[in-house]
């Protein structure tokens, strides 16, 4: 092979993908990255840049907004002051001390951490009800591990959690999936949305196989957990 051919002087350069996003915090460059994501021009990766762009943008404000509207409905809202006074009962306390709005990387709402708290993910929160939600979720969790000496790690105890959580905060509600996750059903939507969201949760875990590994997990436990409304005396959200 002769000093011409060889790859390194023959490969031609590869040009850099093109995701349709653009870097930059200018006017119209926003703009620009917005009408290539209504014209479906933006690749997901792309649209994964532009989130992370505008996440780093607004964190402040973002964390800032979340702190306000968690204190306020830790004041006002009914279903997260019955379930911090259940909690309190239980010896627990989940107030502003603990309930931490932070900027996330990952795409989730937030989580629970027994020896911490409560993270919401302030860069994930649509409005003030998704936050409602988000909180309630996380307290059903607090509830359960005082209540019931969950042991995190035991798979059935984890999916217990998440099907009560899912159904107990609202999140679940024909309302929230209808308008904003496109579920159209109008029978067994609650009950599929549980299903759906406890399995998700559970294939995160890193114990957890995947995703058929979770369906059984969930449909093991499914019917005393499902029934379980515990502090509640019913599905009322």
């Amino acid at each position: 092979m002769s000093e011409s051919d060889s790859p390194s002087q023959s490969q031609a350069p590869v040009a850099p993908k093109d995701t349709g996003y653009t870097p930059g915090d200018g006017f119209f460059t926003q703009v620009k990255n917005i009408l290539n994501i209504v014209s479906g021009r933006m690749t997901t990766e792309g649209k994964e840049q532009f989130r992370i762009a505008r996440d780093d943008r607004n964190e402040e404000a973002d964390c800032k907004r979340c702190e306000e509207q968690r204190d306020y409905l830790l004041r006002y809202s009914p279903v997260i002051t019955y379930l911090s006074d259940n909690i309190n009962q239980l010896g627990g306390n989940i107030s502003s001390h603990n309930i931490y709005c932070r900027r996330c990387t990952k795409r989730q709402g937030g989580g629970f951490d027994p020896q911490h708290g409560i993270m919401v993910c302030a860069n994930e929160m649509r409005d003030q009800s998704h936050l409602e939600d988000t909180m309630a979720h996380e307290m059903v969790h607090a509830y359960d591990h005082l209540r019931f000496k969950m042991n995190w790690d035991n798979l059935r105890h984890a999916a217990c959690s998440e099907i009560r959580a899912s159904s107990l905060s609202g999140e679940c509600r024909w309302a929230r999936e209808f308008f904003s996750r496109g579920q159209w059903k109008l029978t067994q939507q609650h009950q599929e949305c549980v299903r759906r969201r406890a399995t998700l949760s559970l294939m995160a875990r890193p114990n957890c196989k995947d995703e058929e590994h979770a369906t059984k997990v969930v449909n093991e436990v499914w019917e005393s957990c499902f029934r379980d409304t515990r502090p509640f005396d019913e599905i009322y959200r």
